[in-house]
Order: structure tokens, then C-alpha cells, then sequence
């Protein structure tokens, strides 16, 4: 699918547009995400992803908890989609970038499938492995230091454990797609709390917990359900509006 395809980056364009053409000054507050949306007629997940696009080119900065300002002239940043699209791309790939949350959404419709499938084919070894990970992600957890290669690692060893090579590469590929990423990187860059890496651990000790008992429908459920928790943090701590969240705002794969 082409970057043109994705409705953040046509949106962003269209933001962008509008401010050219605009009475908005350097300084200026944007209309509220929700606002922008429903303009739009899209959710605020999607304006979201458009704002990130605009902040990464320096167009505009997110300030949490008072909006979105314009902090350079349009004009001077203006420029065609193609461009745009470019300015997405991280130095280690030419691919086009991919909005975080609709990241999520693909990596919840697959790995929580894949847990499923895992569940039936995991080993004792590979339960001992993903254990001893989950042991060394509680310890730098508590100790407040970085675990995102250990959470890697953790949802990495479940796609092995399918034993399906083409599940393991597009797992492998996911990640790397991720880490990639400059939306990605832009949106963490606004959390400022990391209390929610304690519910992490629990969803991956969850996930364990039912492939051990090779239980397939629970392995699942749990993915999806970890996977969600991971979307709802990155709604809520990167939300720039001030009423409450929404529980429309993202529409979530129903799990059967």
C-alpha cells in the first residue's frame, strides 16, 4: 500500500494546506484534535497520526496538555505529498513510514492469532526461555531501566514458537518496521511516566501463563488484550486534548 494511501498523510496535507492559506500566525493554537476529527469525519487516532506527521516537519509542536501550535510558517515548509512522504522514511529504510496506531492494529490482529497458533506448538524449552526473559524484564523494570529489547525478545520467541517461518519473518519484520519508525519514536517522546510498564509485565506473564498451559484461545485473548492496553497508554499519555478519553476514538478488533 503507497504512503498516498494512508489517510494521515493526505490529512496532514490538507492541515498543512489549510494553514497556508489561513490567517494562522507562528504562535497560534489549532483547533482540538476532536475538532479536526470530526471535520474530517475520521477518528482522532487518525488526526493523531497527521499531527505527528506535521511535527516531525517542524511545522507544528504538540504541548501537553494545552494543544497543538503552529511554530513555523507554512510557507516555508509547504511542499508536495511525494516530498512529504520522503521526510517519513527512517536512514536504514526506504520505506514510507506507518502511523504507530495503525502499527498497533496490524500487530494485534496478527500476533494475538499467532499466540493462538503458539500455544499449540511451544516446547518446555521455549517456555523456560521466555520465563528467564520475563525474570530479567521484572528486574530492569523495577529498577526503572529500559526493557524494550527484552519485550522484543519476549513476543519474538512466541512467533518461533509457532515453528512457521513465514510467521517468525513477518513478526521479525514488524519490530523492525517499529524501531524504525520516526512516528513512533516522536510519539514516545511525550511520555513522560512509565508506570505502565508494570501492566506490560503482567500481560506478558498473562500471555505465559496460557502458552504453558497450551492453551490456545487464552493465549490469544491475552495478546489482544496486552496489545490493547499498549494502544490505550499511547492514547492516553500523548493525548493533547483535555476532556476525558473516549473509548470510540480507536476502533478495536473485535475479539470472538
Amino acid at each position: 500500500m503507497s504512503t498516498s494511501g494512508r489517510r494521515y498523510v493526505a490529512i496532514g496535507n490538507s492541515i498543512r494546506n489549510d494553514l497556508l492559506s489561513s490567517n494562522y500566525k507562528v504562535g497560534d493554537r489549532l483547533p482540538t484534535e476532536r475538532v479536526i476529527a470530526e471535520q474530517y469525519g475520521v477518528s482522532r487516532t487518525v488526526i493523531r497520526e497527521a499531527v505527528i506527521m506535521l511535527e516531525l516537519e517542524g511545522l507544528v509542536e504538540v504541548r501537553k496538555g494545552s494543544g497543538v501550535y503552529l511554530v513555523t510558517d507554512p510557507a516555508s515548509v509547504a511542499e508536495p505529498q511525494t516530498a512529504s512522504e520522503l521526510k517519513l522514511t527512517s536512514n536504514h529504510s526506504t520505506q514510507p513510514d506507518i502511523g504507530p496506531f495503525e502499527m498497533l492494529q496490524g500487530r494485534q490482529l496478527i500476533e494475538s492469532n499467532l499466540a493462538e497458533f503458539a500455544a499449540l506448538n511451544v516446547t518446555k524449552t521455549e517456555i523456560l526461555a521466555m520465563r528467564n526473559i520475563l525474570a530479567r524484564e521484572k528486574e530492569l523494570v523495577e529498577s526503572g531501566l529500559p526493557s524494550d529489547d527484552l519485550d522484543k525478545q519476549f513476543h519474538l520467541h512466541i512467533a518461533q514458537a509457532s515453528k512457521n517461518s513465514l510467521l517468525i519473518e513477518i513478526c521479525e519484520t514488524m519490530w523492525q518496521r517499529r524501531e524504525q519508525s520516526p512516528m513512533w519514536k516522536q510519539l514516545h517522546t511525550r511520555i513522560d511516566n512509565t508506570n505502565y510498564r508494570l501492566k506490560w509485565l503482567d500481560d506478558h506473564s498473562a500471555i505465559l501463563t496460557a502458552l504453558q498451559r497450551k492453551d490456545g484461545v487464552e493465549a490469544k485473548r491475552a495478546m489482544w488484550q496486552h496489545l490493547e492496553n499498549v494502544k490505550q497508554v499511547l492514547l492516553n499519555y500523548s493525548d493533547v486534548d483535555d476532556d476525558q478519553f473516549d473509548g470510540f476514538l480507536f476502533d478495536s478488533y473485535p475479539l470472538s
